[in-house]
């Protein structure tokens, strides 16, 4: 009797599909439980992730497999039995085409995060635009096989799709400058979202945000300025924060005629010291530099342990070295001229 159900072919059609999705399945059951027991012994966390983002686009491609078996058992039209293989051939390239862009994503994602963590060298913009190209390529890629796959000529596509992307480049000139401008700004780590930097211009600010077209700076009175990433990889850069944060303050200031200049810098020595955020080396000195108009000019010079506590140290040492000049009776003049009137 179980004979007589097979010679129906819709029955053996779905036994047929019944059978190899059944198999698949508990193929990629096994595989689940047996390999996250062995991914769990490695270091990196690439395997988990592969294995949790493959696990749908296998289930698909074993459904697709069934059905394309069961076809094979349906005594159809030729041209329709063709027609539905091409269909699910195409339906296949896809679904493979999503399994390898979270294959490749996985990669990348997991490769560039270890990366950065060494070195520190790896941009979250960077990694998003590597995951826009792995997506246009995988399209464009699937797009081509499924043309392929229809018996569509793909030569005078490709030729096509050149000379458009040449035109493209030309009219987006600009924008891909700024993104290139970008991805060399992020991976030579000259600057950093933190640091203090002052362009060419005299615009001078910290830095925000760095994506793959613009940095955006906040200036010191608040303002966002942003500026495309091409002028920054063309122009000069001082970054305030680079080679190390700790900054020099300099702090000029002058005295009356008739002050013993030891004594000063003996006073002013020991003010510096007492900054808030002072660091001991370099060493601090006080430099006796001209004997002006009005006064004996010096500046003291001394480090912070950061660029970002600068101000807040120049102002202290201005007003420890005032207070303290005026404590030892030692005169801070203002600019004077002496008038002499001759009689004739």
């Amino acid at each position: 009797m179980f004979a007589d159900y097979l010679h129906n072919q819709y029955l053996r059609a779905l036994i047929v599909f019944i059978l190899v999705f059944v198999v698949v399945r508990v193929v990629l059951y096994i595989i689940g439980r047996v390999l996250p027991k062995l991914t769990a012994k490695t270091k990196t966390n690439l395997d988990d992730i592969i294995i949790k983002k493959t696990s749908t686009p296998l289930t698909w491609m074993a459904i697709l497999a069934g059905v394309r078996f069961a076809i094979g058992e349906l005594r159809i039209d030729e041209t329709l039995s063709q027609t539905i293989n091409e269909v699910i051939l195409t339906v296949l390239i896809i679904v493979a085409s999503v399994l390898i862009y979270h294959v490749v994503n996985a990669v990348i994602t997991v490769g560039l995060s270890e990366f950065n963590k060494k070195k520190k060298a790896v941009n979250e913009s960077i990694i998003q635009f590597f995951h826009s190209i792995v997506k246009i390529v995988i399209f464009i890629g699937a797009f081509l096989v499924i043309l392929a796959s229809w018996g569509i000529e793909i030569g005078p596509l490709l030729a096509g799709v050149g000379v458009a992307g040449i035109a493209i480049a030309f009219a987006l000139q600009s924008t891909l400058s700024n993104v290139f401008g970008g991805i060399s700004v992020i991976l030579d780590k000259s600057i950093n979202v933190g640091d203090v930097i002052k362009l060419s211009d005299g615009t001078s600010g910290k830095i925000v945000n760095i994506n793959l077209r613009s940095t955006k700076i906040v200036t010191f009175d608040n303002e966002l300025i942003i500026v495309p990433n091409s002028k920054l990889s063309e122009g000069k850069i001082q970054n305030i924060a680079l080679p190390e944060p700790k900054a020099r303050v300099v702090v000029p200031f002058g005295v009356a005629y008739g002050a013993d200049v030891d004594k000063v810098k003996k006073i002013v020595l020991s003010e510096i010291r007492k900054v808030k955020h002072f660091v001991p080396e370099p060493e601090p000195s006080v430099k006796f530099l001209e004997m002006a108009d009005s006064s004996l000019n010096f500046k003291a010079f001394f480090y912070v342990d950061s660029y970002t506590n600068r101000y807040n140290a120049l102002d202290e040492a201005n007003t420890r070295i005032y207070n303290a000049l005026n404590k030892n009776k030692i005169e801070i003049p203002f600019p004077q001229m002496d008038v002499h009137l001759k009689n004739e």
